[in-house]
C-alpha cells in the first residue's frame, strides 16, 4: 500500500522525498564564508594574471606577480593612509580631509594572502613553490603594517599565544564542602 501512496504523491507533486532528493542533487553542499571568500580570492586573482599582456600561466606566476596583484588592489583600497609630509600623519583621528590616497588595510591584504597561499596547495601547488609563501612577501606585508602603523600614529604590538595550561584539580582546594560519612 505505502508504493501506491508513494506513486500517487510523486503524481501529484507532493512528494517531500522526491523533491528534497532533487534538491540535494542541485544544489552542493553550502560553503562557510571563509570558503567562499577563499574562493571569490583564487577566481580575482587567476583573473587578473589572465588580463596582463602576455597573460601569465598560474605554472609561471611567482612571487613578483603576487606583489604587483597587491601594489593594483590599493586601487580598490578605502584606507586612508598618511604620506609623510601630511599635516595629519601620525595622528589617528584627524580632524579634517587631506588629499592622501586610500589604499588597502595591512590587516586586508595579510587576510587574502592567506586565503590565497591555502587555496595554491589546494588546487594542485606545491608547498614548496607557493609564491604566496614566499619572503617577499612576508617583508611587503611587514612594510605595509608598519607603515600604516607610523601614518596613523599607533604603534603595531603583536599578539602574544595565550598559554594552555591545564588546571590543576584538587579535591582540598574545592570551594564546596565535602560531607563525611
Amino acid at each position: 500500500m505505502m508504493s501506491i501512496n508513494k506513486g500517487k504523491e510523486i503524481a501529484e507533486g507532493s512528494s517531500r522525498s522526491a523533491a528534497s532528493a532533487d534538491h540535494q542533487q542541485n544544489n552542493p553542499p553550502q560553503l562557510s564564508r571563509y570558503e567562499s571568500q577563499k574562493r571569490r580570492d583564487w577566481n580575482t586573482f587567476g583573473q587578473y594574471l589572465r588580463n596582463q599582456r602576455p597573460p601569465v600561466a598560474l605554472s609561471q606566476c611567482n612571487s613578483n606577480h603576487v606583489l604587483e596583484f597587491l601594489q593594483y588592489l590599493d586601487q580598490f583600497g578605502k584606507t586612508k593612509v598618511h604620506l609623510q609630509g601630511c599635516v595629519f600623519f601620525g595622528q589617528p583621528e584627524p580632524p579634517g580631509p587631506c588629499t592622501c590616497p586610500l589604499k588597502q588595510a595591512w590587516g586586508s591584504l595579510d587576510a587574502l594572502i592567506g586565503r590565497l597561499r591555502a587555496a595554491y596547495e589546494e588546487n594542485g601547488g606545491l608547498p614548496e613553490t607557493n609564491p604566496f609563501a614566499s619572503g617577499a612577501i612576508r617583508i611587503y606585508l611587514r612594510e605595509v603594517r608598519d607603515s600604516q602603523a607610523k601614518a596613523r600614529g599607533i604603534p603595531y604590538k603583536k599578539k602574544k599565544k595565550k598559554r594552555n595550561t591545564p588546571m590543576k584539580s584538587n579535591v582540598d582546594s574545592s570551594n564546596f564542602p565535602m560531607q563525611q560519612p
